[in-house]
């Protein structure tokens, strides 16, 4: 038999990180949830799955526009048609929704209940499922030590919304180890709710499919679900497939190499290029740090703003209908340090002193505080995620900001002289 295992569909919410910035893909940022779904079906009719399992989150919380649950209705539908089940287990998302309570599916969707664990059997074939829904947001005990023992001569798939063991990113939603999971003598287990793919082996298959379609530059990498292929002798093989139609990219630049401004600017330029190498048909959004010690590191110094610009005119030469810049970080080093510019270049050493004691001056910080906040005042508000130090300014973190400040400045004096 062979069932596509999905989890965190998360059905219209927003992609995150790019309305901000004219260029960015406005109609691709709303849809890209629905898109890659509706693969995801077109998968499963063209793969003639038996069945599908969705381990929470299909929506995503107190959304209330009801044509996205008639979007999904409409795809069941096309499931129904070629006699593919869907077994939905809701997660702590879907417990916020109200289309979880209200909207009537197709009969071939087969949603577990939240009241306490269920088994679902699946016709013409040796498999049952066993799982429980979320009746609420928090729910912060352990659902497995209520699931029931496997079905004897039957495939045994286990549906579970959980945060599982050390995900301390994801929010402690029924929690459980792989220990249980194992000991509970399922021959699978679909999971969900960590959005990056996991498998453990061992008694039973452990599967996190991750989420469906990146939603922000936290979700990097390549999404989608898993096609789980089980032979006549009980073998599970698991194999990922990728439906994501817009695809988050964290690109490093090692600038070590360059000198100028322009060096810097041409080889992200061929790195992002060379990203499109794979999977080129997947539009990417893409945000670059720019990092190591370089001779550079003077000549790229309070210059992010036409750094972004210098790299977004790459991205149009490339194409912009692929392609798009998130955000640009300079993270580069002096080639030296600032002790071994202090011993090296006499003409600085005033200057080196005076950054030193600076940062612990309260008398000087607080000046420098009230001489700024005029200036932080002024700044456009959509300007200030661009520019990060003037968060520092708004919030007092003047201390951090000599710090961050003071090698730039001495590589860029240097440099000039």
């Amino acid at each position: 038999m062979k069932f596509i295992h999905a989890a965190d569909i998360h059905l219209d919410s927003p992609l995150n990180g790019l309305s901000a910035y004219p260029d960015a893909p406005a109609e691709q940022l709303r849809s890209a949830t629905r898109d890659a779904f509706t693969l995801l079906v077109d998968r499963a009719i063209a793969e003639q799955v038996d069945f599908m399992v969705i381990a929470g989150d299909l929506y995503d919380g107190a959304w209330r526009d009801f044509n996205t649950g008639i979007y999904f209705a409409k795809q069941m539908g096309r499931l129904k048609r070629v006699g593919i089940h869907i077994y939905v287990v809701f997660g702590n998302h879907d417990a916020e929704s109200e289309m979880t309570k209200k909207l009537e599916l197709p009969d071939n969707v087969h949603a577990f209940s939240p009241n306490k664990p269920q088994t679902f059997r699946v016709d013409g074939l040796d498999v049952s499922l066993h799982g429980q829904s979320f009746k609420q947001r928090d729910v912060t005990t352990n659902l497995v030590t209520g699931y029931p023992a496997p079905t004897a001569g039957h495939f045994n798939i286990g549906v579970l919304h959980t945060a599982l063991e050390g995900y301390q990113a994801h929010s402690y939603y029924a929690p459980c180890t792989v220990a249980e999971l194992h000991a509970k003598g399922y021959d699978y287990w679909a999971l969900g709710h960590v959005h990056e793919f996991q498998q453990w082996a061992g008694a039973s298959t452990i599967v996190f499919p991750g989420n469906l379609q990146g939603r922000n530059v936290r979700e990097l990498g390549r999404r989608g679900a898993v096609m789980v292929t089980v032979d006549e002798a009980g073998t599970v093989a698991v194999e990922r497939i990728f439906i994501d139609v817009l695809r988050w990219e964290h690109l490093i630049v090692d600038a070590s190499d360059c000198e100028t401004l322009e060096d810097v600017v041409r080889k992200t330029g061929y790195q992002l290029e060379s990203l499109l190498g794979t999977d080129g048909e997947i539009p990417r959004a893409a945000r670059i740090t720019i990092r190591e010690r370089t001779k550079a590191h003077g000549a790229l110094f309070g210059l992010e703003l036409q750094l972004r610009q210098e790299v977004l005119a790459q991205i149009a030469a490339i194409g912009n209908e692929r392609l798009w810049l998130e955000k640009i970080q300079i993270a580069t080093k002096p080639m030296e340090d600032a002790a071994k510019l202090h011993e090296r270049m006499d003409a600085f050493t005033d200057l080196q002193t005076i950054f030193e004691e600076a940062s612990t001056d309260l008398e000087f910080i607080k000046e420098l505080k009230d001489a700024l906040a005029p200036f932080v005042g002024k700044a456009p508000f959509d300007l200030q995620p661009l520019v990060p130090l003037i968060e520092k300014i708004r919030t007092g973190d003047l201390k951090e900001l000599i710090d961050d400040i003071a090698p730039g400045l001495l590589a860029h004096l240097a440099q000039a002289e």
